[in-house]
């Protein structure tokens, strides 16, 4: 791909150790860390290694995954052999395959790019390689349901180039972060007019960034809502405990009686350690609660259908709007196990969890808070912004409800708080997460973090929300406009390599 051939070009360890090292530092660019700098360092040093043959690409692309994703999900351990309790060799299998199925989209990534645009400089650095890694990174959060965690996007929520996230979406910042690394290698890899195309393109896109700065795209609507999150600390390991049942349900309890002051009060998800139809007089004691103050009460808890027989993870309104949402984008191996049946009789035989829970519908309507609705989230199913637009768009806020025990004391809490907040900044609504262990959060409709209750602490967090109305250009267009631009780059690549 470059005529001088240096030797980290050529096969070889130099490529692939820098490679390996590039993709292990990419972590330091998300939360907790939040050195977003490093993401255009990380994948520009990538992009340098990607200047070599096609199938040594592929392989220096899987090592930076194996490096990137061994360093920054190693809090999975946490929760699938900690917390989990999945026997140590299951566990290990399970975690090598997470990071060798995520590093195999970046090793086809960097196959395509060195394929396309080797031939040129200039096209392979500013068009292959960008378009190829954002087209990667899609494919990876949607396919077999998705692991998106570690898009670039994310980690530039602080930085400039968030200013893209309510135009283009994560997958924009991404693509933006790529086209600007990309340029910035090919201006130092080139010489004559593409080095001189390569520095107008990183201008291009660094002033196009500066235009961006401080746009609003919504706006504030109505009253605002004085909201409660109820964060209840309960350890992972005693939560399903049939003995820790009572004294769980009294808690929430007591803590939601001394909140007397607001207009919606949210618990974590699966807060009631029971399905819905074993504690139904709990529940009508909530209602009666929430009714004779004036106030919504969002619980979450297992439902169960009596006629289907199946369970679902809900978030139920309570109060003065009835109303319930259920999970649509369930976990693989926590609520559901895509495994034969040979496998699952063995989970059963080894006492581990292996019945699934049942998906919600694809449409559900808004829940609904003093004449404002509200788009709920259930665990990490913020992290497939595409998915919840539907909602958002009829919303004038976002409610997130998870439990982060399953990460332990880990960076997981931080990466996902990270990921509510881009969801906020890219339909311009505020956000508010109440979590089991924390973090609980109140985020504005900047992606701005607003306040926040300690980790792993029992309390409540109060905080006034003021609803937005408005669509982001985001919200009306999702990722399609950046896959399709992704598509273009490559193909433009290809059309170079041919000329």
């Amino acid at each position: 791909m470059i005529r001088s051939s240096p030797a980290w070009a050529e096969p070889g360890l130099p490529g692939r150790l820098l490679a390996l090292a590039a993709g292990a530092g990419l972590p330091l660019a998300f939360a907790p860390f939040a050195l977003y700098p490093l993401a255009l360092v990380s994948i520009a040093l990538l992009f340098f290694a990607w200047q070599t043959q096609p199938r040594e690409a592929a392989l220096r692309g899987f090592l930076y995954g194996v490096g990137a994703f061994a360093a920054g999900t190693s809090w999975l351990y946490i929760s699938v052999r900690l917390v989990g309790g999945t026997p140590l060799p299951v566990a290990l299998l399970l975690l090598g395959g997470l990071v060798a199925i995520m590093a195999a989209w970046i090793a086809a990534a960097g196959y395509v790019a060195a394929r396309v645009g080797r031939r040129a400089v200039l096209a392979g650095l500013c068009l292959a390689m960008p378009g190829a890694w954002v087209l990667a990174e899609w494919l990876r959060g949607w396919v077999l349901t998705g692991f998106p965690w570690l898009s670039l996007g994310y980690g530039q929520i602080d930085g400039p180039l968030g200013a893209w996230a309510p135009v283009i979406g994560v997958y924009g910042v991404s693509l933006v972060l790529a086209l600007l690394a990309g340029a910035i290698v090919a201006a130092i890899s080139s010489a004559g007019r593409s080095r001189l195309a390569a520095i107008a393109s990183a201008a291009f896109i660094i002033v196009a960034t500066a235009l961006l700065q401080g746009r609003d795209w919504t706006e504030e609507e109505g009253e605002p809502l004085r909201v409660t999150l109820v964060q209840g600390a309960v350890p992972q390991l005693l939560k399903w405990e049939p003995g820790e049942r009572e004294a769980t349900m009294t808690m929430y309890e007591s803590l939601t009686r001394g909140v007397t002051d607001a207009d919606l009060v949210i618990w974590p998800e699966a807060a009631v350690p029971a399905p819905d139809d074993l504690v139904a007089d709990y529940l009508d004691g909530l209602r009666d609660l929430a009714r004779g103050r004036g106030q919504q009460l969002l619980v979450g808890i297992l439902t169960h259908d009596a006629v289907t027989g199946e369970y679902r993870n809900s978030l139920l309104a309570l109060g003065e709007e009835r109303g319930a949402y259920h999970k649509r984008h369930l976990v693989p191996f926590g609520e559901f196990f895509p495994v034969p049946p040979f496998v699952r009789s063995w989970m059963r035989m080894m006492n581990l969890p292996y019945s699934d829970l049942a998906r919600g519908a694809d449409r559900q309507a808004p829940l609904v808070a003093r004449g404002v609705g509200l788009a709920p989230m259930i665990c990490y199913e913020d992290a497939y912004g595409a998915e919840q637009l539907g909602l958002a768009a009829q919303s004038g806020l976002l409610v997130v409800v998870s439990n982060d025990a399953w990460f332990g004391d880990t960076i997981a809490p931080h990466q996902h708080l990270q990921i509510a907040r881009m969801r906020a900044l890219e339909t311009g609504r505020p956000l508010v997460r109440a979590t089991n262990t924390g973090i609980s959060a109140f985020i504005d409709r900047r992606g701005r973090l607003a306040g926040s209750a300690p980790q792993f602490a029992r309390t409540t967090l109060a905080g006034t929300v003021q609803p937005a109305t408005g669509a982001t250009p985001y919200l009306g267009y999702g990722n399609w406009p950046v896959v399709l631009l992704s598509l273009a780059l490559i193909g433009a690549a290809a059309t170079r390599r041919r000329s």
